[in-house]
């Protein structure tokens, strides 16, 4: 018996009891910030009600450029609450407004990332980064990516667009060393692994400058008690603040899955 289930049998013998007392006492701890795990990052966070509330912000003026049909797709209940169309109105409202030169996006899969930061600015050079699939199979590129896409699949939306302004890289960002100049947006979207994402995002900083933006994909502080990958992510994250590489607040746009820092001056 699992789940909800079992849950409700354990609540007839007061053990539920236990485990709602148990749950209360972590709560009380994380806000004591008593052995709590994303104690940097729980002070970090601010959250904005929606795309608007970003702009805002920065006081930007362009609204993003979204003709990417996937946006609006439905595959999973990781989709609720419009979450893709979220995602895509974050990452290209930054891309349109901060005018960058060179944006980096880790994790290519099909190319809808790439091609919303290519769209949005059509200016940059777009590079996109993604393990080679054998790689994956040979267990090098950590536990937890989304899929092993097939060669030739990697990339193959931006492709059948024909976005002359991005360029692609097969490697795998353990041993990768970002050689595109300074880098104005960046994505880690790769491997969600804690460690992948602190070493990407490192790799990342180091050719970064003052106002430039470090986004990170499946971050989400709602969700660390539910989805594991999210709780990689954001531990990623929470380790980089506590080593004094990413300093000042996090934004996050409710609903999306997008973490969004910009570089201090």
């Amino acid at each position: 018996m699992t789940g909800a289930k079992a849950e409700a049998s354990d609540d007839n013998s007061g053990y539920g009891n236990l485990l709602m007392l148990g749950r209360i006492k972590n709560r009380a701890r994380r806000l004591l910030g008593i052995n709590d795990e994303f104690v940097h990052l729980r002070r970090a966070v601010t959250e904005l009600d929606n795309v608007k509330e970003l702009r805002k912000v920065f006081g930007w003026k362009q609204e993003p450029v979204l003709d990417d049909p996937s946006i609006d797709e439905f595959e999973s209940i990781e989709d609720i609450n419009l979450r893709r169309v979220r995602d895509a109105e974050c990452i290209g409202t930054i891309v349109r407004n901060t005018n960058p030169s060179v944006c980096l996006d880790i994790g290519t899969a099909e190319g809808h990332s790439a091609a919303l930061m290519a769209v949005n600015a059509p200016q940059a050079r777009v590079f996109t980064v993604n393990i080679p699939p054998e790689e994956i199979h040979a267990g090098e590129g950590g536990v937890l990516t989304t899929v092993a896409f097939e060669r030739e699949k990697i990339g193959s939306y931006y492709r059948k667009r024909n976005l002359t302004n991005v360029e692609q890289i097969l490697a795998n960002t353990a041993r990768w060393e970002p050689n595109i100049g300074t880098i104005d947006v960046a994505l880690v979207d790769g491997c969600h692994d804690t460690d992948f994402v602190y070493h990407d995002s490192r790799k990342v900083l180091k050719c970064m400058k003052a106002g430039s933006f470090l986004l990170w994909h499946d971050f989400n502080f709602d969700l660390v008690d539910k989805k594991d990958w999210i709780r990689e992510v954001c531990l990623g994250v929470e380790k980089l603040i506590g080593a004094g590489l990413v300093k000042g607040q996090i934004l996050h746009v409710r609903n999306s899955w997008l973490g969004i820092y910009q570089i201090p001056g």
